[in-house]
């Protein structure tokens, strides 16, 4: 949808959230509340966002950093009409301007792409987005005509009984036309109680001056929940989850159990893979088809490919190649990236390293900083020795390389191919390939010992 621009109102402290951290920047599957309505926006066709900052800004504008995000400030807050006059040039007049709020995160596209074309359609000046609820106490109220066309938004404090008993409510969502919007901006008043600028009142200096106004009414009313408090953080983070769930449900996902199970956003996952209860999947990790995962495992900015099991561990900032298994109880570090065929076992750490295809590292190792080539065995207890106590060491490893249990690899250290290392040694040269390296004190046998030190103690 070209021609259109959004604003996005995110300067109020949020006192009720009783946070160090702005409202807006409070997470819902671990993505901020302004980010999913910037997204939003995006996805519904604005070709620019500015968001209109205020309360600790500085934190605001650092954790957003987005080339397509501008920012206006808003130092005193005077209202949601003092906040988007703050943002006026940005405003074009040419444009449709979209308003949103920043802790309004269940906001989707396809319902700003309805209002969107709603407002071309009728060629309105603003239209304003509105919800049936079954309690609508507190809520701005839309009055329609007997031929439902919009007649007025009046405030619960100001509504007659007749008015008060309408339901349908206004959401504070609005498109505008941008030279309407900046026409009636500047006509706004603060003659109230409080000296603020509403919004809502340029609906009535656009109505004065003939103009069309109208209401769009929108199907799901759990899309403009605005959380102001971690009860209702809580509370949208269950309607994201269900509806994340969903959708990859009918993808092709299966989700043993969908209360259980929280996944991301950004997530994408294939067909016919299974997700077991207990897992988190965040970030912009990318699944593949027929995987596993599961149970309770944690999965971050991570990329799988088809055919993984991946049981009760954690993986960050990684890939992982088809048909790996991993667990249970393993640890995947950033910046790993494993090969195909792999077998990462449990409790097995792996950090900063390179696994070759059909490596096998099956329990109680850690692997730091490694080039590990195809088809390794690495023997229960190898520990690469990364760090030497002021910087940390890289270990290379060739193909086929048979590495024993409780071997310690010292690097900087290179094994050549087809390499074996004795079970108990600690490897501190390179090991040249196609032979058996041994680094352990040879084995003796004290015969007499003990009764010479039971004698000693008698």
């Amino acid at each position: 949808m070209e021609q259109l621009k959004a604003i996005i109102l995110a300067a109020g402290e949020g006192t009720r959230m009783k946070s160090k951290k702005p409202k807006v920047l409070h997470e819902i599957m671990h993505k901020p509340m302004v980010e999913y309505v910037i997204d939003t926006a995006k996805d519904c066709g604005a070709e620019a966002v500015c968001v209109v900052i205020g309360h600790k800004a500085d934190m605001v504008e650092a954790a957003i950093q987005r080339e397509d995000v501008t920012f206006a400030m808003q130092t005193e807050r005077k209202g949601t009409g003092h906040a988007v006059k703050m943002a006026g040039d940005f405003i074009e007049e040419n444009k449709d301007i979209l308003i949103l709020y920043g802790d309004t995160p269940l906001i989707t596209g396809q319902t700003l792409k309805g209002v969107i074309a709603h407002h071309r359609a009728e060629k309105n000046a603003v239209t304003v987005v509105s919800a049936l609820v079954e309690d609508p106490t507190g809520y701005g109220r839309i009055i329609r005509d007997e031929n439902g066309k919009f007649v007025k938004s009046v405030e619960h404090k100001d509504a007659t009984e007749a008015e008060r008993a309408v339901k349908e409510i206004n959401t504070g969502l609005y498109v505008f036309a941008g030279g309407d919007l900046k026409g009636a901006l500047g006509r706004l008043k603060n003659d109230n109680a409080q000296g603020e600028y509403y919004l809502p009142d340029c609906l009535e200096i656009l109505l004065a001056d003939g103009k069309n106004v109208g209401a769009y009414l929108a199907a799901d009313e759990t899309e403009f929940f605005g959380v102001n408090s971690r009860v209702q953080l809580a509370e949208a983070a269950a309607i994201m989850q269900r509806r994340i769930n969903r959708r990859h449900m009918e993808n092709g996902v299966t989700i043993a159990d969908p209360e259980h199970t929280y996944i991301g956003p950004d997530v994408e996952i294939g067909m016919d893979t299974v997700i077991l209860p207990g897992c988190w999947i965040e970030g912009k990790t990318v699944i593949g088809e027929d995987c596993e995962i599961g149970p309770n495992s944690r999965l971050t900015d991570m990329r799988l490919g088809d055919g993984i099991k991946f049981q009760t561990s954690t993986a960050l900032e990684s890939e992982i190649g088809s048909g790996t298994t991993v667990g249970p109880f393993a640890y995947i570090r950033p910046n790993c990236h494993i090969g195909e065929g792999v077998k990462v076992g449990d409790f097995v750490e792996v950090k900063n390293s390179n696994i070759g295809n059909g490596t096998k590292i099956p329990h109680l190792c850690y692997v730091g900083d490694t080039d590990a080539g195809e088809k390794i065995n690495f023997g229960c207890g190898s520990i690469m020795v990364n760090y030497d106590g002021e910087k940390k060491h890289r270990t290379t490893i060739g193909d086929r390389v048979f590495v024993g249990c409780n071997v310690n690899l010292v690097a900087p250290v290179t094994v050549e191919k087809d390499a074996y290392i004795a079970a108990g040694s600690t490897i501190t040269r390179d090991v040249p390939e196609d032979v058996l390296a041994v680094a352990r004190a040879r084995q003796t046998v004290i015969r007499g010992w003990k009764q010479k030190r039971l004698g000693q103690k008698s």
